[in-house]
């Protein structure tokens, strides 16, 4: 099975055909999974579940939301970190409950529909045959991020609930899509700001561990069958990266953990690359355990100092495949042919290297 390039998730196309036509046909090839490009609303990451689910909770009260656009009209995703929505959990209200279990969040019946596009493109032949399909999911704790709510005591009363949510539409997919053909990615964001101290008013000791339960609660869930993976990431919202580390030292440390707290196989972990070539930066790569599990780097990225963060890369992880730093969803639709130009040279220039 093909592994070398991985496609994070998000496409900012209309339509799921129009993204395997576009992304999945050519490179389909050097790909294990394929996302469905997150198209419509979920283009906009967390912000869809804040405006489509959060905003509209009898348990929850709005207390910011985006600001208009230049002509007045609403907005429903944000500009920037500053600009989201806030929530506060209602007085009285000690654990926020989601009812309809395996759909009000909308990803089983996104993934659903979508896969039925991908059977089909499959059978046309415009998809290869050994092709999963690749459902990329935010983390509880990145969908839930301490800077939404302003009262940080809110995060205990809704997050549980949120878990047990997200759990039921997991089992719904899981229950309509066979687990050969299925491919789950956890994307984790906030969970990689909080391991570098970045998230005012949270210590960096003990930031992994604050992690894991999320991991502990979900991964098991998943079975055996089912091809399971982690994206994490430095944050596209008002420009990537959101931060700047000095190294990849905390990003290492986090996957380890998340590998160790899975209760079963992980087949892959991505891992964001900056636009720098230093050993310093690559250096922690050497302590990656991932117990098995195919290692991708996010170096798809300014392609002319692509060769030099990739032999950097090599002095320190042996054997890894490639993707961009993280979806596309926030690029204008007119980026999309050079991303996919550059991912076929990517393809290429590692495998004239191996």
């Amino acid at each position: 099975m093909s592994s070398e390039l991985l496609l994070v998730g998000s496409i900012p196309l209309d339509t799921p055909k129009e993204v395997f036509e576009m992304f999945g046909a050519p490179l389909g090839q050097y790909l294990f999974a394929m996302p469905d490009g997150e198209v419509g609303p979920r283009r906009h990451w967390i912000s869809r579940v804040h405006y489509q689910v959060l905003a509209a909770h009898p348990e929850l009260e709005i207390v910011q939301r985006p600001a208009p656009d230049e002509n007045g009209v609403e907005r429903q995703f944000p500009r920037g970190p500053a600009d989201s929505w806030w929530f506060k959990v209602k007085d009285g209200v000690e654990r926020v409950r989601f009812g309809d279990p395996g759909w009000r969040l909308g990803y089983a019946r996104d993934a659903l529909n979508s896969y039925f596009v991908f059977q089909t493109m499959k059978e046309k032949g415009v998809l290869p045959a050994h092709l999963r399909f690749q459902v990329s999911v935010p983390m509880v704790n990145s969908v839930l991020p301490p800077r939404i709510f302003p009262n940080q005591d809110d995060l205990a009363k809704i997050r549980p609930g949120y878990e047990a949510a997200i759990r039921a539409e997991l089992a719904t997919i899981i229950e309509r899509i066979p687990p050969k053909e299925l491919a789950i990615q956890w994307d984790c964001s906030t969970e990689i700001h909080d391991a570098y101290g970045s998230i005012p008013g949270y210590p960096l000791e003990g930031s992994i561990e604050r992690n894991l339960s999320e991991v502990r609660n979900l991964a098991p869930h998943i079975p055996a069958g089912v091809a399971l993976g982690y994206h994490f990431c430095f944050g596209t919202l008002g420009g990537w990266p959101r931060f700047q580390p000095d190294d990849l030292g905390k990003a290492v440390e986090l996957a380890n953990g998340f590998v160790a707290a899975s209760g079963r196989k992980v087949d892959w972990i991505h891992i964001p690359v900056l636009d720098r070539s230093d050993d310093a930066f690559f250096a922690p790569l050497k302590n990656l355990e991932p117990r098995g599990a195919r290692v991708y780097l996010g170096m798809i990225h300014n392609m002319a100092g692509f060769r030099a963060r990739l032999q950097t890369a090599r002095k320190y992880l042996s054997a890894f495949g490639l993707g961009a730093y993280c979806g596309f969803g926030r690029m204008p639709v007119s980026e999309l042919p050079k991303v996919l130009a550059d991912h076929l040279e990517a393809a290429e220039i590692a495998s004239s290297i191996n």
